[in-house]
């Protein structure tokens, strides 16, 4: 069986990778992983027996503990900040009384300063050395696990026991305290990408007024049903997705679709749950569960996306493992060869080592990759736009073709009938067969009444319908299924959408169907361009012609038209030769295309899983103008993926290459000091740098 747990204090990705590797240790548990930032672990276990162990296991790692069923709690960081305020407040004294009277000669004086450093050190310092310590056990636990001691509090407690060893109490002090700032800031920006995430629960209702006749009750939105009735009053979220039974309202759906005009809706329009109604008290009936709402598959698909890790993120996981036992390796060499050729000099090269130990640290990297992805997911969900997971942001920012179906995604997709042609029964027909079909054209006769049914409704890939009306085959659809058939339709000269109608292999008469493009389609495509798209293709089933005249004027280098799914499948991968390729549908009738474009976005198809399962992304607002905005949002993710981790390694190298130089050229000393910015001071601005996502895109 599957599980999730919810957990709080898991403290870092080194943290989670361990967590992740002593639970696929244990008896009973496969497929572990654990996720820090959102404070998670998902586990298979084999029996209840197994789960047990799973979370007695979590339970005893560190300080973590369960938080199944406790609400959020905002991290107050109490013990952390007391802990540096107590241990500055002795160092700066100290660090004052160090300079006056540097040496013993000074007698109390001077053991009055290295006694505040070492409280001053002990301050900061004591939850490091106690993690060291707990961690010694877990080291032989189910194994041995060598790297579980490796962490950065040993490095840490290394390297301020070496000052010490040396007399650089100071520096031991600073260690300490520059370490223990920098975690905090860290867990602070962490913690604040967190929330960012976390703020999206406000959009689901946890209650909701449900109207029992004439009576009104207050329920768990979680119980809401199909078909109940419930009240919004203004200012209400929507607990679940709804369609409205009062005359009109206005809903605000910024927190869906990042968009911040309002939006007037009238009697049978759909309201999504997450939206808050903005005009007075009106009734509304339940379509879909709270758990299958809009807001429920945007949170799921929002916490969730860390589960598909992109290339960078599986790279820097594998690297830690092997880069930390080598500089461990490479530190002691540091610390015990060259002094074999320099008289047996052990002191001279204790420091060097330990500062190459501490730079060595590889937190920076697994820490800040995850987390600009996850601010990237955040950033984009609060526009609008919602993403699977790092890998689909990373094809994302590779693509450079974009191929558009044109129903629905450059045109409106919302059809109208312009004219009927021959018999006046054609209308009703295709009216009584349509009503059966989920294709965008027909809702062009929903408004058609009709006494009619339709029987055995099938469906007709790219071509249309056929169906017993009255006891007779109705063919409903377009040219290429009326000559399939062998049916004699008269040419009708029009570039609008053309429904023909048989009856009895009989034409019938035809109805002409008209659509629109949108009006943020132009801008959208440019914006593309501008981004770094460099070719822009249509792939539809309509005719050339009419398919030019729809889209003249928009910035297109190529219309593929006359297209069956499965040849859009075929254009698709003759586009990929130009570039990585994405592709833009309303992914319900797209699936074959979107299996094998690089990258694939849905519109606004929060109401359809059928769009939620066949796409990597989805345009929650079915606006275009958000396509862009999504480009540009995964490139600047991975561009800033990409800096953290030449920044990282270049300065790490380079402090490490200029500890060694320093001690055997005897031209400079690097401080201890010095180490600890290369680690945490590189961390923190990694961090920083990775928050950068949640900025405006």
């Amino acid at each position: 069986m599957q599980k999730i747990i919810r957990i709080r204090n898991l403290d870092c990705a080194a943290c989670a990778a361990e967590l992740a590797e002593e639970l696929n240790g244990l008896e009973g548990v496969s497929d572990a992983s654990a996720d820090f930032i959102n404070q998670r672990v998902r586990l298979t276990c084999s029996d209840d027996a197994a789960l047990r162990r799973a979370i007695d296991c979590i339970t005893h790692f560190e300080e973590v503990e369960l938080a199944e069923d406790a609400p959020p709690q905002r991290e107050r960081h109490t013990k952390e900040i007391v802990s540096i305020a107590v241990s500055a407040l002795f160092f700066l004294p100290a660090l004052i009384l160090s300079l006056i009277f540097p040496s013993a000669e000074h007698g109390w004086k001077y053991w009055t300063w290295v006694s505040f450093f070492l409280v001053s050190f002990a301050a900061a310092g004591w939850s490091v050395v106690v993690t060291v310590v707990m961690n010694f056990p877990r080291v032989f636990k189910g194994g041995f696990h060598l790297h579980v001691l490796l962490d950065e509090n040993l490095l840490m407690t290394v390297a301020a026991a070496g000052a010490l060893a040396i007399g650089e109490y100071m520096e031991a002090a600073a260690v300490m305290l520059l370490y223990e700032i920098g975690e905090l800031l860290q867990t602070i920006a962490v913690g604040s990408s967190r929330g960012a995430i976390a703020k999206l629960l406000e959009m689901k209702s946890k209650t909701a007024i449900l109207l029992l006749g004439d009576a009104q009750r207050e329920v768990d939105a979680e119980t809401l049903k199909s078909g109940d009735v419930v009240l919004l009053r203004k200012g209400d979220l929507v607990p679940a997705d709804c369609v409205l039974l009062s005359e009109e309202t206005v809903l605000d759906v910024k927190s869906l679709t990042g968009e911040a005009a309002p939006r007037e809706v009238g009697a049978g329009s759909e309201l999504l749950a997450g939206s808050v109604n903005m005009g007075e008290a009106v009734r509304a009936r339940v379509l879909r569960p709270a758990t299958e709402s809009a807001v429920a598959k945007i949170l799921d698909m929002v916490e969730n996306s860390s589960a598909k890790k992109a290339k960078p993120e599986k790279f820097i996981t594998k690297f830690a493992r092997v880069y930390t036992p080598i500089v461990v390796l490479a530190a002691v060499l540091i610390a015990v060869v060259p002094p074999l050729f320099q008289g047996f000099n052990f002191a001279t090269w204790l420091v060097p080592a330990i500062e190459f130990l501490v730079i060595s640290c590889p937190c920076a990297l697994i820490i800040s990759v995850p987390l600009t992805y996850f601010a990237g997911v955040g950033t984009l969900a609060r526009h609008g736009i919602l993403t699977k997971g790092a890998v689909c942001l990373d094809a994302l920012a590779k693509a450079k073709v974009a191929v558009f179906d044109k129903t629905g995604t450059l045109t409106e997709g919302k059809f109208s009938i312009l004219r009927a042609h021959g018999d006046a029964r054609a209308l009703h027909l295709a009216a009584a067969v349509e009503r059966h079909s989920s294709h965008p054209l027909a809702e062009a006769f929903s408004g058609v009444a009709c006494e009619l049914s339709a029987e055995d409704v099938c469906e007709r890939s790219g071509m249309g319908l056929s169906a017993t009306v009255g006891g007779k085959r109705v063919l409903v659809g377009n040219l290429r299924l009326m000559r399939e058939n062998g049916v004699e339709v008269p040419a009708i000269a029009t570039l609008a959408s053309v429904i023909y109608v048989a009856e009895g292999d009989a034409y019938v008469g035809a109805v002409e169907i008209e659509d629109a493009v949108r009006g943020d389609a132009k801008e959208a495509l440019e914006a593309l361009r501008r981004a770094g798209i460099c070719y822009r293709a249509v792939l539809t089933g309509d005719t050339e012609a009419r398919a030019r005249e729809v889209l003249k004027g928009l910035p297109l280098e190529e219309i593929r038209a006359g297209l069956l799914p499965a040849d859009k499948a075929e254009q698709a991968e003759a586009l990929k030769t130009r570039g990585p390729l994405l592709y833009v549908g309303d992914g319900i009738n797209d699936t074959p295309v979107m299996a094998v474009a690089d990258v694939s976005v849905a519109m606004g198809g929060l109401g359809s899983d059928a769009a939620i399962e066949a796409s990597d992304l989805v345009l929650a607002g079915d606006s275009l103008a958000a396509l862009p905005k999504a480009y540009r949002g995964a490139k600047k993710t991975r561009r800033i993926v990409t800096e953290n981790i030449v920044f990282s390694l270049a300065v790490k190298l380079a402090l490490m290459a200029a500890s060694v130089v320093a001690t055997a050229t005897a031209y400079f000393a690097l401080p201890i000091w010095a180490a600890v910015f290369g680690d945490v001071g590189v961390m923190l601005l990694a961090v920083l740098n990775a928050l950068r996502m949640r900025r405006k895109l």
